[in-house]
Parts: C-alpha cells; sequence; structure tokens
C-alpha cells in the first residue's frame, strides 16, 4: 500500500511529486497517458507571472507571488530553460492609463515586489521598438519570466523519480472507493491501496473529485489557440506583451520562448468537448488579428506550426487546494488554470504542508535536489563540443538540422529516469522536430533510434502513445 497516490503527471501533480520525495513516504504517481506533461501542461504560453492580475485575497494571488520566487532556486537545482524577461501589460488609450497604476497597486497588494513602473511611450519604444503605434503607456514587470513547461514538468518528474517517486503510465482511474482508513483506486490496470489521495487530474479533476464528495466541483475546458514563429523573429520581443484587459477580453500575448522563437495567443473559448484540440482557421485569424495591436507587423511567412491548448477552468474562478471535507485524507489540486504554472511550487508546498501535517514523515537523508539536463550541443561552444564527441560519438551526428539535435541527445533522452518513448517524448526533451520543417527531415531517423534503443518493432513507434502508430507494415505488407 501507498501512503500517498498522486493522480496526474502534469505540472502540479510533478513539483507536488517532487517536494513530497523530500521525506520518507511510498508515493506513486498515476498518469493515463503515455508520458509526464501530456495535457494543459504541455501547451501554455509559457510564462511566469509576476502577480500583479489575480484577485487580491485569492489562492490565486498568493500562490502566484510565492510561486514566482521559488523558480530562480528551482532552475538551479533542476537545470531547466527558465529566464526574467520581464513583462509589459500594454495600454492602448490615455483615459485608461489609470488602469495601469490600479495594477501596480494590486500587485503590491499580492505581494509583487516594488518594483512595478508605468512607462510612457517613449519609455515603452525604447524596450521594444516593434510595438504598435497605438501603445501609448505600459506597466513594466521585472519579475516576470518565460520557461519551457515542458521541460520544467520533465525535470521535476525526474528528479521525484530519482529520489524514490514512483511512476505509473497509460494508468486511467476509473473509480475509487473509501474503505476504513485507506482509498481503493480503481484503474484500467488493476486496483492500488494507498492511505492519501491527492488529485492533480487537471481536466478531468472535477470527475475524480466527484467519485467521493458530495460537494461537487465543475470543471469547464477553456480553449486556447496559439501560433508558434520561427527563431528568425524571436527577437521581434524581448519582453512578454500583454495588452490591458477591456471590456473585450483580455486580448492576446505576444512574447519570445525561452528557446527564442515568437509566440502569439491564446484564444479563449468554453469547451464541452475536454479532448477538442483541434486548431481552427476561425481561431488562429482571431489571434493574428488581436495582435496587430501590440505589434507593428505580424511576419506571417514565419509561422512554423499552431497547436491548441486546453485550461482547467472551474467554474467558482479559483483554485481548489486542500482537503475534501466530506472524504478525509482527499486532497484536491484543482482547477488549477493560470496562473497555475508560475504557482505549481508554490501549490506543491501548500498540499506537502498539509501532508505534514496529517503523516508527521521523517526527513529523506538521501534526498538529492541536483538533477542536470541533456547536454545541448547547440548551445556549446567548439571545445566542448570536441570533448564531448570524444567521450560519446554519437554527440558528432546531427540528427535534427534545424534545431541542431545529436543522436547522443536523442540516446540520453531515451536511457535517463522516464526516458522518452515516443516520438513527442524525444521532442520535448531535446527539441527534434521543432525547428522549421516540424520533423519533415528527423522523423525517420527518430524511428530508427527509438527501434533500436526500445527493442521494438517499427510498427510499435507512436508519436504519443495510443493509437498514433507512426508506421502500419512495409509497403509490400499492404498490397
Amino acid at each position: 500500500m501507498y501512503d500517498i497516490t498522486i493522480v496526474g503527471a502534469g505540472v502540479t501533480g510533478c513539483a507536488i511529486a517532487r517536494e513530497l520525495s523530500k521525506y520518507k513516504l511510498k508515493t506513486c504517481v498515476l498518469e493515463k497517458e503515455v508520458d509526464v506533461a501530456s495535457g494543459t501542461s504541455k501547451a501554455n504560453s509559457g510564462i511566469v507571472h509576476a502577480g500583479e492580475d489575480p484577485v487580491t485575497g485569492t489562492l490565486k494571488a498568493k500562490l502566484n507571488v510565492r510561486g514566482n520566487e521559488l523558480y530562480d532556486k528551482l532552475k538551479e537545482e533542476l537545470d531547466f530553460p527558465f529566464k526574467r524577461n520581464e513583462s509589459l501589460v500594454l495600454c492602448f488609450d490615455k483615459k485608461d492609463i489609470h488602469k495601469l497604476e490600479e495594477m501596480r497597486q494590486r500587485g503590491l497588494r499580492n505581494g509583487v515586489p516594488d518594483t512595478m513602473e508605468i512607462l510612457n511611450r517613449e519609455e515603452v519604444i525604447k524596450l521594444e521598438p516593434n510595438l504598435s503605434d497605438k501603445v501609448v503607456a505600459a506597466l513594466r514587470l521585472p519579475t516576470g519570466g518565460i520557461v519551457c513547461p515542458y521541460e520544467l514538468t520533465i525535470a521535476l518528474a525526474e528528479n521525484a523519480c530519482t529520489n524514490g517517486v514512483e511512476f505509473k503510465f497509460n494508468t486511467k482511474v476509473e473509480g475509487v472507493d473509501k474503505r476504513k482508513n485507506k482509498y481503493i483506486i480503481k484503474t484500467n490496470k488493476g486496483e492500488i491501496e494507498t492511505k492519501i489521495v491527492i488529485n492533480a487530474a487537471g481536466l478531468f479533476a472535477d470527475n475524480l473529485n466527484n467519485m467521493v464528495s458530495k460537494r461537487k466541483i465543475n470543471i469547464i475546458p477553456r480553449k486556447g489557440e496559439y501560433c508558434l514563429f520561427d527563431k528568425a523573429v524571436g527577437s521581434m520581443a524581448s519582453r512578454t506583451l500583454f495588452q490591458l484587459p477591456t471590456k473585450m477580453g483580455k486580448g492576446v500575448l505576444v512574447t519570445p520562448t525561452v528557446d527564442g522563437n515568437l509566440l502569439i495567443g491564446p484564444t479563449s473559448i468554453e469547451m464541452d468537448d475536454k479532448g477538442n484540440k483541434d486548431t481552427t482557421r476561425e481561431g488562429i485569424d482571431d489571434v493574428l488579428e488581436k495582435a496587430k495591436l501590440t505589434i507593428k507587423e505580424i511576419p506571417m511567412k514565419q509561422v512554423i506550426t499552431s497547436f491548441t491548448g486546453l485550461r482547467a477552468h472551474e467554474v467558482d474562478g479559483d483554485f481548489i487546494i486542500g482537503e475534501v471535507e466530506d472524504a478525509k485524507n482527499f486532497i484536491n489540486a484543482a482547477g488549477i488554470e493560470s496562473p497555475g504554472l508560475t504557482s505549481a511550487p508554490a501549490i506543491a508546498e501548500m498540499v506537502s504542508n498539509i501532508i505534514l501535517e496529517k503523516l508527521a514523515p521523517e526527513k529523506n537523508d538521501k534526498f538529492n535536489p541536483i538533477r542536470k539536463a541533456i547536454p545541448k550541443f547547440r548551445e556549446m561552444n567548439n571545445e566542448d563540443r570536441k570533448t564531448l564527441i570524444a567521450k560519446d560519438a554519437a554527440y558528432g551526428k546531427i540528427v535534427c538540422r534545424c534545431e541542431t539535435v545529436t543522436e547522443g541527445e536523442i540516446v540520453n533522452a531515451i536511457k535517463r529516469p522516464l526516458g522518452a518513448t515516443t516520438l513527442d517524448g524525444i521532442k520535448r526533451r531535446t527539441r527534434a522536430g521543432m525547428g522549421r520543417c516540424q520533423s519533415g527531415f528527423c522523423s525517420t531517423k527518430l524511428v530508427d533510434i527509438l527501434v533500436r534503443e526500445l527493442g521494438i518493432s517499427h510498427t510499435e513507434v507512436t508519436k504519443f502513445g495510443g493509437k498514433s502508430n507512426v508506421l502500419v507494415g512495409k509497403p509490400k505488407d499492404n498490397i
């Protein structure tokens, strides 16, 4: 029997798992997909928010600011891409400049450091020369940042795993029963006994909560569509550019990614289907049209892909974190939408404190907070490259030309803790296939490497698990 079972291996679940690995607890994480970061955690803006936006007094406000504070230490320990590039909230009408001051004051009440400042047009243009002529002022937020959301999640999961947490993939929860002092979690792979359940199931956290509690929650998926641009135009914005919210909505953001691309989006459309991740012509057109308010010219020829993410919006609007009143030892971390990515480290602290009160576990004296990322060939100087190749010749073989990813990196991604087993798993760990050609040249080689390293057949290789097989057989087999 487990002490703790966490349902969901997104950024929230993995942050909680890593925090709990600091203690002598038998912990496992259940994930219905083939890999970590397979839901909302892989498809979002990648923004570490300063904390000026959430309503004062909410969990979103409190955990946003605390989470933001924790990122520098986390980056140092876990070696994932993170940068404090600052954020700007742009104002387009002089009549609305007072709203920037209101936002600054709210930030101060929320605990954002008193480094925020309101800039006039001339000051803003000096910082971001590609802004549109409609910009009249901006609120500058020095503590804002950008992060790679899936590399963060992978880093948290790997460190949790090396510190003793078990991960069970392709394991879907089908029911939860309370029996005396334990829970029986029914899955497609059998039953799991556990003292405590932590519900970090993202879009499906309401389903899990509603299995055990009369206090129902309701999560509505909010669809957000994005456009991703080539690195050639990544420098069009050096800071994350938000639009001042109006009666027409929050607008869209324009931001560099931590890997050097330009990202524009998202839309915000409430859906009925929690599996609908389709991109639409209408959605992409809407994103691009709204972005014209922020920057002078949209570099349409540099679009390399579009994608959709679904956010877990709970109807009451705030995070739901804590023990369920009528289900002892069932702990929710539900309704984690924006600023959920920023808040994840603080959510993990909050949930961990609940566990410490309940179980009073000993500290794990073998806990190692350090995790090293896969060496990135593209970021090395030639001397470091030569040294690496001398140790492993596979690092001298370029597989993905767009992103300069070597065979050595790909093999590393497969062999490390919770290693990649799919094309998307390799992509999220190494960026192989994320460049301008979108894996047009490297996908066949990636398939071959997966076959060789995992000891499987070509027809067993999938893009993202399940029935997403890349190949169905040899040509002659289908004649």
